[in-house]
């Protein structure tokens, strides 16, 4: 493998950029929504939901971004993809779009029942996200049956197996920890000690479900090792993950929380490198025939497309950043309720 940056290489790291930058900002959203249950009170509840409810609606700007993005470069991979994940697409929007609703009319009446429903839906859905988000990625780690069209000829059900199963525990795992580190971040008192006790014990869960995948991809997927082979210099990136979740607990023991929340990024940041390098230069890896595999040459618009597209990215990204970073520093702080909060 050689790492030539074309135009095609550079579409190739700037959605998964992206994509990462969906995973890290969204990651603590869902992650906060699948704890949201743990937590009793409805003062409490309110808390956790008003910790998110200024960015998470902008935090998945950055989903659509990589969507739109990988339409403009890699046609054929989102015709594939998006038509052959159909039904497990259109379950993830149904869940985006119940959960969003759950949020906006989790407080609109007082009734315990009618709370304790949209806590419900709001929970699940975050849940099934961050699911659903783990077992995309784990089948275009397996690979999917690919005519030589280019087109899925597989089912929703060729899409479930242990393996995926297996990644979208340890997504969820991943998201749990990173919330719980930004809901002790966001908030103060006893809901603040709650969730920093809660830290450790979702950073078990995580390593405990991250070491028996790491398990599973090395013993029945060895080609995602394979360039880590050919340049050990990329094991730096593993090194830097397990660093990373180590220095956790010692930033939250300290009282560090913003520290340990860069921390929990940072990890997401490398295993998603991890993923990125092991799977390159490939999208979508044909699990029939490798020949039929998606890959960043046989599956890109032409080079004055990626060309033309690479200037509207450049200039359009830095907005992103700008409105991300300028709606994290207004709602800075620990959450205060009043009459216009969730």
């Amino acid at each position: 493998m050689e790492f030539t940056f074309d135009l095609n290489t550079i579409w190739f790291f700037l959605i998964g950029i992206l994509l990462v930058g969906y995973a890290i900002l969204d990651g603590f959203d869902l992650g906060v929504g699948a704890l949201h249950l743990f937590v009793k009170d409805d003062l409490d509840r309110r808390i956790m939901l008003n910790s998110i409810g200024p960015v998470w609606d902008g935090n998945e700007v950055w989903l659509v971004t990589g969507g739109g993005a990988l339409f403009a470069a890699f046609p054929h991979v989102y015709a594939t993809v998006f038509s052959g994940f159909y039904t497990a697409l259109m379950m993830l929007l149904f869940m985006l779009i119940f959960r969003a609703v759950a949020i906006e009319f989790r407080s609109k009446r007082p009734m315990k029942w009618w709370r304790q429903m949209w806590d419900v839906a709001f929970s699940i859905a975050s849940i099934f996200i961050a699911f659903l988000a783990g077992v995309s990625v784990a089948n275009l780690i397996t690979g999917v049956p690919i005519g030589p069209d280019k087109e899925f000829i597989g089912t929703f059900w060729s899409l479930i197996n242990p393996y995926t199963i297996l990644v979208g525990i340890t997504t969820v795992a991943l998201f749990m920890m990173h919330g719980s580190i930004y809901g002790v971040m966001k908030t103060e008192g006893e809901l603040q000690k709650k969730l920093r006790s809660w830290v450790n014990n979702t950073i078990k869960f995580f390593i405990i479900s991250y070491l028996i995948t790491t398990l599973a991809t090395l013993i029945y997927y060895p080609h995602m090792i394979q360039h880590f082979k050919e340049f050990p210099a990329l094991f730096v990136l593993a090194v830097l993950n397990m660093l990373a979740i180590a220095n956790i607990p010692r930033e939250i023991s300290k009282g560090r929380d913003f520290l340990a929340f860069l921390s929990s990024c940072a990890s997401i940041a490398a295993l998603l490198s991890l993923f990125a390098f092991g799977i390159f230069p490939n999208f979508v890896l044909a699990s029939n025939n490798p020949e039929y595999s998606l890959n960043i040459y046989n599956a890109a618009s032409s080079q004055k497309t990626l060309n033309i597209m690479l200037i509207i990215a450049l200039s359009g990204i830095p907005f992103v950043l700008a409105y991300t970073i300028s709606i994290y520093w207004i709602f800075r702080g620990k959450v205060k309720l009043n009459n216009m909060s969730y």
